[in-house]
């Protein structure tokens, strides 16, 4: 049974103790046996599927006051992503915020755009954010209009990443009424020269219905960043995710705008692992 976890193995192996000692009468040894065995089966079905439902589900959102939003609480990794428009930050505030366990562990801070613009908050950002003991992401804002070598030469001019950094974010979120093999093609091109420049793989940033519609299988290998809010489900991507944008309008001490507030599908060890070595 390797394709179960161990949570999953223990439900099922439970199960098939008690049908071990099941009453059965005096039905013929070999009927029990396959009686037992069906059972067993069906059992096993049932425990899988419930424990896919458990895990998928078993979240709920919490209204925090202090942040001003409702928090998924089963995920225990928070942060929040920024650019210029959040104005002057103070770093060791949002650092030193903590409301009943829910704090912020990581920040993506933006710091590119298209070919030839940068945020001009990035670099007081990712090195006050660094000072503060944040984990750091940086994100590009793509265009498929654009070139993509030239958008990655800019993103990289830009970013100096250290151990423990998060790794560089392509922002994929608007088509430009251009064909999917364009975007495609162009997407995949900076994500080439980003990963052969930094040594790591990528994040994409984007929607569900962009992901499903512009970018689709050949996207999977990377990990992803999705934007679902406004409904407090889980994004149904149809693939693995590793970041979740669930709100656009948080509060955390130290910033004067709403902040988007995001949560991390892994423990701190998953974190720490995803970051640059």
């Amino acid at each position: 049974m390797s394709f179960l976890d161990r949570d999953q193995y223990r439900i099922v192996t439970k199960g098939i103790s008690l049908l071990k000692n099941y009453p059965l009468g005096n039905t013929g040894r070999k009927r029990r046996n396959r009686i037992r065995l069906r059972m067993a089966f069906v059992i096993s079905i049932m425990a899988m599927a419930g424990y896919w439902y458990y895990r998928h589900h078993r979240f709920h959102f919490v209204y925090f006051p202090s942040f001003g939003i409702s928090i998924p609480v089963n995920y225990h990794i928070h942060g929040i992503d920024i650019s210029r428009y959040q104005g002057k930050i103070n770093w060791k505030q949002v650092k030193a915020m903590d409301i009943d366990s829910v704090h912020i562990w990581f920040v993506f801070i933006k710091a590119t755009e298209g070919i030839s613009r940068q945020d001009d908050r990035f670099r007081e950002n990712w090195l006050e954010a660094g000072k503060a003991g944040l984990i750091r992401g940086a994100y590009h804002y793509f265009y498929s209009t654009r070139d993509p070598v030239l958008q990655a030469k800019n993103f990289e001019s830009e970013v100096r990443l250290k151990p423990g950094d998060l790794p560089p974010v392509l922002d994929i979120e608007i088509s430009n009424d251009q064909p999917d093999s364009i975007i495609q093609n162009s997407a995949l091109a900076w994500l080439k020269e980003i990963r052969a420049h930094y040594g790591v793989n990528p994040i994409i940033y984007t929607n569900i219905r962009f992901y499903n519609r512009h970018l689709g299988e050949q996207f999977d290998r990377y990990p992803l960043w999705v934007s679902h809010f406004y409904l407090d489900q889980l994004p149904e991507t149809g693939r693995d995710w590793e970041f979740w944008q669930h709100s656009d309008s948080g509060l955390v001490n130290g910033i004067s705008t709403r902040v988007d507030f995001n949560v991390f599908n892994g423990d701190s060890a998953a974190l720490r692992k995803l970051c640059v070595p």
